[in-house]
């Protein structure tokens, strides 16, 4: 088999088994303990709803499993911040003094410019995607480069609590 590693957009809440085989309405087998502290788990980026209530697919992890593998959207680390951002979330570091001030990924970004580009005439001028920093004035810093004490932090935060996907 080969390895993988996964990063997902869930919402969560403390439920037992028992309790989230009431919630679902159905019967707890007899060889599973119906006290087991877990999380129910709805998945925001994938799976097809498979309960009126939910938006996204739920389903039921064991505590332990659960902490392993999921965080907090506040308190994460830079390569989870960057993660966050592919799926269009923004992103900001809980230690930063600016007001309003928060990071996201743009791409198709148009530009003006007086420099001479006659010579890509004949091709497009294709813009890489980019990280854009809002800044504390609210001006938009295109490449924005993350410092060495930025990327090692573990305080960077989903400011937006919205599914960026509807």
């Amino acid at each position: 088999m080969q390895y993988y590693i996964g990063v997902k957009s869930i919402k969560a809440r403390q439920m037992s088994r028992q309790a989230y085989n009431d919630y679902r309405n159905w019967t707890l087998p007899s060889d599973e303990d119906g006290s087991d502290e877990g999380y129910l788990v709805e998945y925001l980026d994938g799976g097809q709803s498979n309960h009126p209530d939910h938006r996204g697919y739920i389903s039921w992890s064991p505590a332990e499993v659960f902490k392993r593998a999921y965080r907090p959207v506040s308190g994460m680390t830079f390569g989870l911040a960057i993660e966050a951002m592919k799926k269009g979330y923004k992103v900001a570091r809980k230690g930063w003094n600016g007001k309003d001030m928060f990071i996201f990924l743009a791409d198709k970004i148009d530009f003006h410019t007086v420099a001479d580009l006659s010579s890509f005439q004949a091709s497009p001028v294709c813009v890489c995607d980019s990280r854009v920093m809002k800044t504390a004035s609210g001006d938009f810093v295109v490449g924005w480069l993350a410092s060495q004490t930025d990327m090692l932090a573990e305080d960077w935060m989903i400011i937006s609590e919205s599914d960026p996907n509807g």
